[in-house]
């Protein structure tokens, strides 16, 4: 084994976060804050209220407020300039998009929430592929690996 350690690279803290990073955490953190409020909803409702099925409520809520912590986690990895947080926030947006699809089939009040959860999901994809959030969080692409 060689004394050597493998130098490690991190992302350049010295400089200011870049704001385009800054909105995806945001987004991230409120996606995640909205999963958190109707699980708790759910699970609320669930309790007191007269659901078709208690135990279904219930668990749809706690797997709601489970669900939460891919995107707060991934939130507070982007706001503390972390390149493994990349990854479950773009993952986060990814899931989005079919749930913001089958809200916008519905013919209810759900509609609204799918056009807000598409634009969300699509608006925090182009921000954290956007160059300037990789090179914020030290991501190098394919081929650079040594450079």
């Amino acid at each position: 084994m060689s004394s050597e350690q493998t130098p490690t690279t991190t992302p350049d803290a010295t400089g200011p976060r870049p704001r385009r990073l800054t909105y995806a955490a945001a987004l991230a953190a409120l996606e995640g804050a909205a999963l958190v409020a109707g699980g708790v909803w759910m699970s609320v409702l669930g309790l007191t209220g007269e659901p078709d099925d208690r135990q279904q409520a219930v668990t749809g809520g706690v797997t709601l407020i489970v669900l939460a912590l891919l995107p707060l986690l991934a939130a507070r990895g982007l706001f503390g300039l972390r390149s493994w947080s990349r990854g479950p926030a773009v993952i986060t947006q990814i899931i989005a998009l079919p749930v913001a699809y089958n809200l916008l089939r519905s013919d209810s009040v759900a509609i609204p929430a799918g056009i807000v959860l598409a634009v969300v999901a699509v608006t925090a994809l182009v921000l954290l592929i956007n160059s300037e959030t990789t090179r914020a969080l030290g991501i190098r692409g394919p081929g650079r690996a040594e450079k």
